[in-house]
């Protein structure tokens, strides 16, 4: 074996090694989590091709089938288009002992939507005026909620499309809005902007994530979760996170963190 072939090797046995040790954190949370009727509920956001499916199914594979819930919904029906946009979502929320991930939340409404024109300006302002006193009121409620923008770069995310159109093995990941995230990227982008400036609040952080290693992305993510939900046996054991890696929204409005452009 070459030395640079073991090399790899070596760094593959480590990540995973880290991995594993942060996914029995994640067991020994979720146990705790039941054992005081703990909710939380966890927002995965961010361009396409961020890394957000392959983030959740490290984050879950080792949790409760009957207790950690993946709400990953369709387009909107008619009656969802008829209904108060949050409705959707609302039954979704967690109850006592539950961990529920969106793969995509009701902020589709201020980013695909707005971009895409799939609701109407005056839509998208009622729900980004609503959406700070919907969430304060999920957290009064006992909630945990714990929020991420996965950002990624332009080159990266090309280079991850380009990809899922070449494995046939990754054609259920081939949306009709791939074909626009690189054409619409300064859309794209505007959209994140105002709707991050805006719906980042006090019961409603925004944490942002640098995904072009998802290796990095992937540990940082569930490291920031484990010292949120603070499972006391369990936190105090677990590195925290990067701050290179994933920082708070405040950092950017600072100057001090940036977002990819």
């Amino acid at each position: 074996m070459s030395k640079e072939k073991k090399s790899h090797e070596d760094k593959k046995k480590a990540a995973e090694a880290r991995l594993e040790t942060l996914q029995i954190g994640l067991v020994d949370t979720q146990i705790w989590t039941l054992a005081n009727g703990q909710k939380v509920c966890i927002l995965f956001e961010g361009r396409d091709a961020a890394g957000k499916d392959g983030a959740i199914k490290r984050l879950t594979e080792c949790l409760s089938v009957r207790n950690t819930h993946i709400v990953a919904l369709p387009k909107p029906t008619d009656f969802d288009r008829g209904a108060w946009w949050f409705q959707r979502y609302v039954n979704h929320l967690p109850s006592t002992g539950e961990w529920t991930i969106y793969n995509r939340s009701w902020y589709n409404r201020a980013g695909v939507e707005k971009v895409m024109g799939f609701s109407t300006p005056e839509a998208q302002e009622i729900f980004i005026n609503d959406v700070p006193d919907f969430e304060s009121m999920i957290v009064r409620s006992g909630i945990t909620l714990i929020k991420l923008w996965l950002d990624i770069s332009r080159e990266e995310q090309k280079e991850r499309l380009d990809d899922r159109r070449a494995d046939p093995r990754k054609k259920l990941k081939v949306s009709d809005l791939d074909q626009v995230a690189q054409d619409r990227w300064d859309d794209y982008s505007a959209a994140r902007d105002d709707m991050l400036r805006r719906s980042h609040h006090e019961h409603g952080p925004w944490m942002c994530v640098a995904t072009d290693s998802k290796v990095k992305a992937r540990e940082n993510i569930i490291r920031h979760v484990l010292h949120i939900v603070n499972c006391p046996h369990v936190a105090s054991t677990i590195e925290a996170p990067d701050p290179d890696i994933i920082f708070s929204y405040s950092e950017v409005i600072e100057g001090r963190k940036h977002l990819e452009k």
